[in-house]
């Protein structure tokens, strides 16, 4: 691929971002001199972009702000690094090495996030180095864990199907192993590798897939399994949905063009669901995703970031634009999508037997926070469980823990440990907490406009006893929060979502599809806590009392006029 290709296919002046990525020679920029300033805990902002490749951002406690600024300090840097493990599956070694850095070079805590990887959070610039090749040498990486290239490969944690689970498993690393960047920057920064000479101007590609400049935007990839649609497949840049007949994998339906961020106050900005195509059979997989990377690589946009993503590539084209280009790419056409149905994209908690005989146990995990708190020991109850543990972790879209592959043998001592440590599946909560996420936010995300992780679970506090008085306790209803309108927790699907608009204010939003598969719709806007609750209450009042056999909350308030259905992302803001 050459430059003029991109130019040609996208011929306006390219973003700042685009420059430093041409300047970066494969993503190495300044970051080798950088980390060896020792003047500041900061980093230069050409180099905090480009630090997003190597899965890391620079942010600072912003509860801190104030008064550092006061005592007339720099604020309080610091790194948050983000560990890909693809389809979510860690070992117990890796598990616990995760444990180690976390309370060595971190704040203390791990986070779980939507797509299946881990966050450490509170690593100061000189601790980088050594968080990261500790992390390389547990066979784990940062690298693409964020920036312009393809994310963690989310998989359906699924225990109920182990033989497919384990299939569409090794499909998932195959693929994201497939699409990793080629540069040997990452070794030669973080991992004192062998410096490799080479420049823009050597005709030597490193990026045989990426190229130079890479992608004009961040690229994820999830697939599911029927009947769960955890990993939110409809959300995905590109989603597979595995297709099971007679108990076998035969390949994959194709989704293409789904998000979810976007900009307050910026119409042309919208969530969006993926459009399913075709099917492929396991064989094409890989062949369909890199050709997918590469149509957007060769035209999105490359100078409105804000426009930059592979759903706008779709929708300012046309869907059947799509298909006909990546049939030429591919040199063949997918053949018809095959039938296949979602009815939920929660976790099932508890203790499950696997088709392999294996057992499997969900904890809850609220907004996906490893920590100790005073009750509720949690991180050192895993830390005991890791120990003795010969399966698995599996980290599930739903911020949520499945202690996985457990023999018989050692179930009862995995037990015995879960219990002396308290450790729960979440069944004492209501339904609604249980299927309930929330992003970071305050006060480490830089973009953050209000509380999420935070508050989240203070409102639910005050939601549970209206469901409780309404019989709705046991109900599931999928409730999102994000402090911002990028979408890190996927809150466009949700049935009820909460979108920080600015401290204490939030937009509402209701309608989403319990399965994951519809966009929700604006309800209220800028509203508080006793606004919130206010609007709620009478709702939930008439969806005990008048909803129909089977009807979830989302498809209630579509019937019923409290919103209008969103057909697709097009619609969002009308």
């Amino acid at each position: 691929m050459s430059e003029n290709h991109l130019l040609s296919s996208n011929s306006a002046p390219h973003s700042d971002v685009e420059q430093i990525k041409k300047r970066t020679n494969y993503l190495r920029g300044s970051l080798a001199e950088t980390l060896k300033d020792v003047i500041t805990g900061s980093i230069p902002e050409d180099d905090n972009r480009l630090m997003k490749f190597h899965g890391s951002y620079m942010q600072d406690d912003r509860d801190l702000r104030n008064e550092r600024k006061k005592q007339k300090l720099e604020p309080a840097y610091q790194f948050m690094l983000r560990v890909r493990a693809a389809g979510g599956v860690v070992t117990p070694e890796q598990w616990l090495m995760m444990d180690r850095v976390a309370q060595k070079y971190g704040s203390g805590t791990i986070r779980l996030t939507t797509r299946q990887s881990f966050q450490l959070h509170g690593v100061i610039k000189w601790n980088l180095k050594q968080t990261i090749r500790e992390v390389n040498d547990s066979l784990l990486s940062t690298l693409a864990a964020c920036g312009d290239v393809n994310r963690n490969v989310m998989c359906n944690p699924n225990p109920y199907q182990s033989e497919v689970h384990s299939e569409v498993y090794e499909w998932a690393s195959r693929v994201s192993q497939h699409l990793d960047p080629h540069t040997k920057a990452y070794h030669e920064i973080w991992l004192d590798g062998e410096k490799v000479v080479d420049s823009l101007d050597s005709g030597v590609e490193q990026e045989p897939i990426y190229g130079p400049v890479y992608l004009p935007r961040k690229f994820k990839i999830g697939m599911a399994i029927p009947p769960s649609n955890d990993v939110d497949v409809f959300s995905q840049d590109l989603g597979f949905i595995a297709i099971i007949e007679e108990g076998r994998l035969k390949g994959f339906n194709v989704s293409v063009g789904g998000g979810m961020g976007m900009t307050h106050g910026d119409t042309k900005t919208y969530p969006q669901v993926g459009q399913v195509i075709g099917f492929c059979s396991l064989e094409q997989l890989i062949d369909v995703a890199e050709k997918t990377v590469t149509i957007q690589r060769d035209y999105g946009d490359r100078s409105v970031r804000k426009h930059a993503r592979f759903k706008y590539t779709i929708d300012d084209r046309g869907i059947e634009w799509f298909i006909d280009e990546l049939s030429n790419r591919l040199g063949w056409k997918l053949e018809e999508a095959r039938p296949y149905h979602f009815d939920h994209n929660g976790d099932r908690y508890g203790w499950v037997k696997g088709s392999n005989g294996k057992w499997h146990y969900t904890l809850f995990i609220q907004n996906g926070r490893i920590k100790d708190e005073d009750n509720y020991p949690l991180m050192t109850g895993l830390r005991e469980i890791a120990k003795v543990h010969n399966g698995d972790f599996r980290l599930t879209p739903n911020q949520n823990l499945i202690i996985g592959n457990v023999s018989s043998q050692k179930k009862k001592k995995i037990e015995e440990l879960a219990d002396k440590y308290g450790l729960t599946d979440g069944i004492h909560h209501s339904a609604l907490r249980r299927s309930s996420m929330a992003c970071v936010a305050f006060p480490t995300c830089g973009l953050a406009m209000a509380e999420s992780e935070r508050y989240l679970p203070t409102l639910l506090d005050k939601i549970e006893p209206m469901l409780t008085e309404a019989g709705l306790r046991d109900e599931e209803i999928v409730i999102r929060m994000t402090g911002c309108p990028n979408g890190c927790a996927r809150p466009a699907l949700a049935e009820i979502a909460f979108i920080g608009k600015a401290p204490g204010k939030y937009n509402m939003y209701l309608g989403g599809g319990f399965a994951g598969n519809r966009l929700n719709k604006l309800y209220k806007e800028n509203i508080g806590e006793a606004e919130i609750l206010e609007s709620l209450q009478p709702i939930v009042t008439q969806y005990s009392k008048e909803r129909q056999q089977g009807e979830h909350f989302g498809d209630f308030v579509i019937r019923t006029g409290y919103v209008k259905e969103v057909h697709s992302g097009l619609d969002f803001h009308s």
